[in-house]
């Protein structure tokens, strides 16, 4: 009897991964990968670095060669071809030999699709022009560099991870850079109030940020450089524009077969990544998959899912084709990402409350905190802001996204894994973790998100929302610091009867405050209660937020009721941004 077929359209995370995983499992089958560039599997990941020069060799870029493949796992990698169509009906295939021209059909018992994602292109004049680039393969790479040496200012238009990652390396190689974004924050993925530190940072280390604006066109000038000209009028002239505004699935082959798509752009599969066709399935970039909090359709275009994806997907077929072994089937994504710019580590998982607020069967609540990476008394110690977002009827966390310079990756990982056994703030308040001194405190950041979520759902910690403050008191000025005036517009408020109460000590008020704020320390405030309105609800605040806890504990015990607006004035600086 001869062997069944197994055929993978496309390489890198996904396809490289499912065509090891599948030879792994059966030694009897015959495997070819069809890759339509040079590369089968590549660190396209490591692409910016490998532009600003941390990665110097080319070689090291590549993770897998057909060489590797063809003498450890037998299987035959077809480098330069491209899949034209697929006969569902005869279970063939199409592909042609981009160096010669030939084509020829391939028949198969299992076909996996990982034909990944293309980048998006602005709809504007100019794309075709020299010095317009975009960063997807490693010869898009070799072509930046080659020019490097001629461009001292570039225009980078997307704030999205691979876009300020390639900036931050441009920056690297003495390049002026302008980040150009449509939306009015960087790193979409991030809650605006957070989004706001990267911001911050990014201007920091010179990188000039134009956010909430658009390119309306790229025209070359009489010295060849190039004019890029935005919707406001304003002109930037530059020597190189980087496109970066996001990928789309490549699915055309799969809506040429007449698979299932779905209104993402993706190929739709099911919990074992099979699509419409019991014969085919999709991995990688070129797939819709389930959010796991949510349970809606997304793209979610990175190599872990998609290395994940393609073991599961050849497990299934080995289970359906040529084995009896047990199928896995794929949960979903949680959305973990992570990022580094210019020393600063950004790192998200699950939901976001922008997501959230789509979503109105879920009732959620968030925290805010920003604890140092380990105890301070050891040097070095660094703030990581978190905020946590998790369910008020039964605590399961949610999401989470933090930003430091130091130990941001290890506690959003910790979330991650809660998220993903179901588990709850009050679970993280009991979580056990590693410390010393150098690495952490015995209350670890992970324990405090817990530990402050838990005290809120159990009562003892009401929370107050920063949005509501900056809607409220919009109208409040610093010249409005006398006590009696900041009443009297509490009072024609109809909105807002909150008393702001700011425990810090008068030295840190005096430095910067909320203008309608009433200062009275901590270690006076059981002798000043008096002064407070049993009436009114009092909004507690600090520098990040424990002290503001302990007064809305000792005013609940007076009867006072009180709110403590989370992350004390850390927080409410990123509002302001």
């Amino acid at each position: 009897m001869s062997k069944k077929r197994i055929l993978i359209v496309g390489g890198v995370a996904g396809g490289a991964t499912c065509a090891a995983r599948i030879r792994r499992l059966n030694e009897a089958c015959e495997i070819i990968i069809f890759e339509m560039g040079s590369y089968v599997s590549f660190a396209n990941c490591g692409l910016p670095y490998f532009i600003g020069d941390v990665i110097v060799e080319e070689d090291a870029l590549l993770v897998a060669t057909p060489a590797l493949f063809e003498n450890r796992f037998n299987i035959r990698v077809c480098t330069d071809t491209q899949v034209m169509s697929i006969d569902r009906e005869n279970q063939r295939i199409n592909v042609c030999d981009l160096k010669s021209g030939e084509q020829r059909n391939e028949h198969y018992d299992a076909l996996v699709l990982s034909t990944g994602s293309q980048s998006v292109w602005p709809d504007i004049k100019g794309l075709d022009l020299p010095g317009v680039h975009v960063l997807r393969t490693i010869p898009d790479s070799r072509k930046i560099r080659a020019q490097l040496d001629n461009i001292e200012r570039a225009v980078v238009m997307g704030a999205g991870y691979l876009g300020l990652e390639l900036a931050e390396n441009l920056t690297k190689r003495a390049v002026q850079v302008t980040v150009l974004q449509s939306s009015d924050q960087v790193m979409p993925s991030l809650d605006k109030e957070m989004a706001a530190y990267v911001a911050k940072h990014l201007r920091l280390h010179g990188l000039e940020l134009k956010l909430s604006c658009q390119t309306s066109a790229i025209t070359q000038n009489s010295d060849h450089s190039l004019q890029v000209s935005l919707s406001s009028g304003e002109q930037l002239n530059v020597d190189a524009v980087m496109i970066s505004i996001g990928v789309k699935p490549r699915a055309e082959l799969a809506i040429q077969a007449g698979l299932e798509v779905g209104s993402h752009g993706g190929i739709r599969v099911n919990e074992y990544l099979q699509t419409s066709d019991p014969n085919i399935w999709a991995v990688g970039d070129v797939v819709e998959v389930k959010n796991v909090i949510t349970n809606e359709w997304q793209l979610f275009p990175l190599a872990g899912p998609a290395n994940k994806q393609g073991r599961l997907a050849a497990t299934d077929i080995v289970r359906k084709k040529l084995d009896t072994i047990q199928a896995v089937p794929y949960r979903g994504v949680l959305g973990t990402t992570v990022c580094g710019l210019f020393g600063l580590t950004v790192a998200t998982t699950g939901v976001n409350e922008k997501t959230l607020k789509q979503c109105p069967g879920i009732e959620y609540e968030k925290v805010y905190l920003h604890p140092s990476n380990h105890v301070g008394y050891y040097p070095g110690a660094k703030p990581i802001h978190i905020k946590m977002l998790y369910d008020v009827r039964n605590g399961k966390i949610l999401g989470a996204q933090a930003l430091g310079e130091s130990g941001v990756a290890r506690r959003i990982d910790v979330l991650a894994s809660f998220i993903q056994m179901g588990g709850t703030v009050f679970d993280l308040e009991e979580a056990e973790l590693c410390y010393a001194p150098q690495f952490g405190a015995t209350k670890d950041p992970v324990n405090l998100a817990g530990m402050i979520a838990a005290n809120h759902l159990r009562g003892n910690h009401p929370l107050a929302k920063w949005e509501d403050l900056a809607d409220t008191h919009t109208q409040v000025t610093d010249e409005q610091d006398d006590v009696d005036q900041m009443l009297a517009f509490i009072m024609d408020d109809p909105y807002s009867q909150a008393q702001i109460i700011d425990v810090r000590t008068v030295t840190e008020f005096a430095g910067k405050h909320i203008p309608q704020a009433i200062n009275i320390p901590l270690d006076s405030l059981r002798d000043r209660l008096h002064e407070l309105s049993q009436e009114r609800e009092i909004w507690v605040v600090c520098g990040v937020g424990q002290r503001a806890y302990n007064a809305t504990r000792i005013l609940q015990q007076h009867g006072f009721r009180v709110r403590n607006l989370s992350g004390g004035m850390q927080t409410y600086a990123s509002y302001e941004e």
